[in-house]
């Protein structure tokens, strides 16, 4: 039971980095550090439940603690003999980690390998901090041997069962909820802003506002998983920070299959079976197998992509333009418009030249659009008319969700 408990975490932690990586377009490297920070606050509360039953008897403080010569509880500890305060603390902490490190690596435009970098160099240096004894996060150790949790002994099977059943509510409720993020307008722009993310600024959103929101929603939920994962496991230490931890999160969702929301559950499963039994009957094959399963998963299972618009021929001058019922219809029935649509435009006179889009017409017309509801009419980027009399305009438009 604890041994599916555990994988259920898993497939939580994989859930949470789909709906940033495979929605979004963020690899992040950093939701080890998120997931052990709602360990580490939930075991700060485990740990507080041990009181005097410990090995040195102490009621305040942790046997750790006592062992290296501690006088008194640190203030960061305070409150967490509260279960309520320790599960906001597991929820609050990392959200407000992800919302300070994401609001100045999106504002500064950091994407790419280069973020998923970054996100790795946090979680190295988190996991360097925590190793150090004088933190009070019991070093290289960390938190073990707890005895109870909200008054009942966290070893029988009635309360193995309770936590396991209650991981799986939370696995179906976080399920439900990322479902109805990805099939909302709000998924739909992150889904947009995966694809092309100039695109969306030129068509009027901001994609910072999208990411940040996303990135911290999935660190919350990856800091519960994690908070969820220490009393079934029964310890959390700074090696659930180590890069390999983070890289085995990226691979799950990979071989399940990015964008799937259920693909990365599944792979988180299937990976850590595989893991327990070729640890076992071939453990010196192990890291080569999973290699092997990484590099399947990015080749047959990646981010799927609305196929390419076919061509249609440019207009010529007096043709009809499509209405704005049938392009909004468009745009509600798929997240990406699949066809090209030309954009409204004043007519231009025979010989009299180019076109500007600064023209007052053009301007009036793209400022009602942009009041409009019908989102496909917001689509042009960019618009050159011919500079002789009688040639065919060229008009280029993007889908936007």
């Amino acid at each position: 039971m604890s041994l599916m408990g555990k994988y259920l975490t898993y497939a939580l932690l994989a859930l949470t980095l789909d709906l940033v990586w495979g929605y979004c377009g963020i690899l992040s490297l950093g939701h080890a550090a998120f997931f052990s920070l709602g360990g580490y606050a939930m075991g700060m509360y485990l740990m507080r439940q041990i009181g005097p039953r410990g090995v040195y008897g102490n009621p305040v403080l942790p046997d750790f603690m006592v062992f290296l010569n501690w006088k008194e509880l640190p203030w960061y500890w305070y409150g967490f003999d509260n279960p309520l305060f320790a599960i906001a603390m597991a929820a609050l902490v990392p959200g407000l980690l992800a919302l300070v490190f994401g609001w100045f690596a999106f504002r500064s435009r950091i994407k790419g390998v280069y973020f998923s970098i970054i996100t790795q160099a946090m979680t190295y240096a988190a996991m360097l901090l925590f190793f150090r004894n004088e933190t009070g996060f019991g070093g290289n150790n960390g938190f073990t041997d707890f005895k109870r949790i909200l008054d009942l002994p966290i070893a029988t099977p009635g309360t193995r069962i309770t936590l396991f059943v209650i991981t799986g509510c939370t696995l179906v409720g976080f399920y439900l909820l990322a479902r109805a993020i990805v099939h909302s307008k709000y998924g739909r722009v992150l889904q947009a802003i995966r694809d092309a993310e100039s695109r969306v600024m030129f068509t009027g959103y901001n994609p910072l506002a999208y990411k940040l929101s996303i990135w911290t929603l999935s660190a919350v939920m990856c800091a519960i998983a994690g908070a969820l994962y220490v009393p079934q496991v029964g310890i959390i230490n700074p090696s659930e920070m180590s890069p390999a931890a983070s890289i085995e999160i990226a691979i799950w969702a990979a071989v399940g299959g990015r964008a799937t929301l259920i693909g990365p559950i599944v792979g988180a499963f299937f990976v850590n079976g595989a893991k327990s039994w070729f640890t076992q009957a071939l453990p010196e094959f192990w890291l080569y197998i999973l290699g092997a399963l990484f590099i399947m998963g990015l080749g047959m299972g990646g981010t799927p992509v609305d196929p390419a618009p076919a061509p249609r021929q440019a207009p010529g001058p007096g043709t009809a333009m499509p209405s704005t019922a049938a392009c909004s219809t468009c745009c509600r029935q798929t997240p990406l418009c699949p066809t090209r649509t030309w954009p409204s435009a004043p007519t231009r006179s025979t010989g009299v030249g180019p076109l500007s889009c600064a023209s007052p017409a053009w301007t009036s017309r793209l400022a009602a659009t942009r009041s409009s509801k019908h989102a496909c009419w917001r689509q042009a980027l960019a618009v050159s008319w011919p500079t002789t009399a009688g040639s065919t305009p060229r008009a280029r438009c993007s889908s936007s969700p």
